[in-house]
């Protein structure tokens, strides 16, 4: 809970709103009992009624405000975080964060108000009447008691866990969809889906059961407890023991002591689950990026490895790798699947923090640059490039509002393709790039990183993977016309990108075999 941003403040207000709303249901209570009593409408009965009004009114815009506050900071985290479980931080960031508003709007200005306003309401039962005011000490804790005692029944963090266990097995389902069918295990994973769904389905079920006897429970102490009041009173109230008014306030005023907290442990489970999720969300570890200590030269730079590793889980991906990249010059990494050549360039990206050594351009080392800085002078073609929903143009000048299309797309050999569309640039393109073709998708991140003519560093990670021979010519030319003047790292499983490079490099289990000038 410190992490979020503005608790404090938030609490302090709703602090401050609580004590007010204390003062004004002291205060509607005794403008009632004087109207009822025959005394009439009470300028304090009009103010507190007002007040109330506008109190909850303002508890209403402060705890949005907050929530809206925390859900940013949330998704914010949660994008930034370390967590390489694409489907459970999908989950969080959607359905998890939209479930902490419950808790946040809800439950959270409710407890507060519980804590002030039963505190003020006996305070001035005990100057009222001092019987009403021990029967209201004595079952006042009852209500928090119940309350607790059925909600360890509820599972909300379980049934959390399982949500996000669905969504992410769900998504890694679905992205391996293709290779699930050629294997024969669809089916399998279908049945597995099926019973997660069910587990959760149970669980959800179980809560509701938990809720609403919880609901029933607080409801049946609360109208017991105001009735062991109400009872005595009427019973003094027709003896003549007790006036009219003393009376009325006394029963005003219980049913006030009890209501925060029936309120408080209702929206308990409705919270719960955000509750729950909002735990998770703040355990998530986030990737702090340093902020930029030093500067570097524009255009083509010049990179140095220092004995850099990394290690996954135990498992080296790069063991003390010794690399030099001059200044406009091209390398080619090759080796086989695993070698780590995708790792070394997720490193150079600042995606992957080295284990130990360091990587120095142009003489700077990469931690001490601002990241945003540094991937604006990156233009990065990954084996797959990421198409999202909108026309072909915003995914080609992706980041770019100014770019220029046209001149990108000639260069990627796209725009020919771009004229067969039915509305050219402006055609819409489904999310992934439904509705172009492999080799299309591919141009067009080359056609991406054509458009970035300002950055001096090129990273391929071969581009022309899974592409026939004439989509693989038309990329490579496009290839060429992105090479100049600028400093390149290609990785390579193909003769014809090799060749595009002034030098050749192996690797093989993380470290560097063999080193070749083309």
């Amino acid at each position: 809970m410190p992490a979020l941003p503005g608790l404090r403040r938030y609490l302090s207000f709703l602090g401050l709103l609580g004590v007010l709303t204390a003062g004004a249901v002291l205060l509607q209570a005794e403008g009632l009992a004087t109207l009822l009593t025959g005394g009439g409408i009470s300028l304090a009965l009009v103010v507190a009624i007002v007040a109330r009004v506008l109190l909850s009114w303002g508890h209403g815009v402060l705890s949005g405000r907050f929530a809206a506050s925390v859900r940013t900071a949330l998704r914010l985290r949660l994008l930034g975080s370390a967590s390489d479980r694409a489907g459970v931080v999908a989950t969080q960031i959607t359905r998890g964060v939209d479930a902490t508003d419950s808790y946040l709007t809800g439950y959270l200005p409710s407890l507060v108000v519980s804590v002030v306003v039963p505190v003020a309401v006996i305070v001035r039962l005990f100057t009222a009447d001092l019987a009403s005011a021990l029967v209201v000490v004595a079952t006042l804790p009852l209500i928090p008691v119940f309350a607790v005692l059925v909600g360890k029944q509820a599972k909300a963090a379980t049934q959390w866990e399982l949500l996000t266990k669905l969504g992410g097995h769900f998504l890694d389902v679905v992205r391996g969809l293709g290779t699930l069918k050629v294997f024969g295990r669809a089916a399998a994973q279908a049945a597995t889906v099926r019973s997660m769904a069910a587990a959760h389905a149970d669980a959800t079920m179980k809560a509701l059961r938990v809720a609403f006897l919880s609901a029933l429970v607080l409801e049946l102490v609360a109208t017991l407890s105001v009735a062991l009041v109400a009872v005595p009173i009427g019973f003094r109230l027709l003896s003549g023991g007790l006036e009219a008014r003393p009376a009325l306030l006394i029963l005003l005023l219980t049913p006030e002591a009890y209501l925060p907290l029936r309120a408080a442990g209702t929206k308990f489970h409705a919270a719960a689950e955000g509750l729950a999720a909002l735990r998770e969300a703040l355990s998530v570890p986030v990737v702090v990026s340093r902020p930029a200590a030093r500067t570097r030269r524009r255009g083509a730079p010049s990179v140095v490895f220092e004995r850099v590793s990394v290690v996954y889980d135990g498992v080296p991906a790069l063991s003390e790798v010794d690399l030099a990249v001059p200044a406009g010059s091209r390398i080619a990494l090759v080796g086989p699947s695993g070698s780590g050549k995708s790792t070394l360039l997720a490193v150079l990206l600042g995606f992957v923090a080295p284990t130990s050594g360091r990587i120095l351009v142009d003489g700077v080392d990469l931690r001490t640059l601002s990241s945003p800085e540094w991937l604006a002078e990156v233009a990065w073609v990954p084996q797959r490039p990421t198409l999202f929903r909108g026309s072909l143009a915003s995914n080609i000048a992706l980041g770019l509002p100014s770019a220029d299309v046209a001149s990108a797309a000639r260069a990627a050999a796209l725009d020919s393709v771009a004229a067969g569309l039915p509305a050219g640039y402006r055609t819409p393109v489904g999310e992934l790039g439904d509705g172009l073709s492999a080799g299309q998708r591919q141009r067009v991140g080359l056609a991406r990183a054509l458009a970035r003519t300002s950055a001096g560093l090129v990273l391929l990670d071969e581009p022309t993977a899974r592409l026939d021979s004439r989509t693989e010519d038309a990329v490579l030319s496009a290839t060429r016309r992105l090479l100049p003047g600028r400093t390149a790292v290609l990785v390579a499983h193909r003769p014809a990108m090799a060749a595009l490079a002034d030098r050749v490099v192996e690797l093989r289990d993380g470290r560097i075999r063999a080193e070749v000038v083309a």
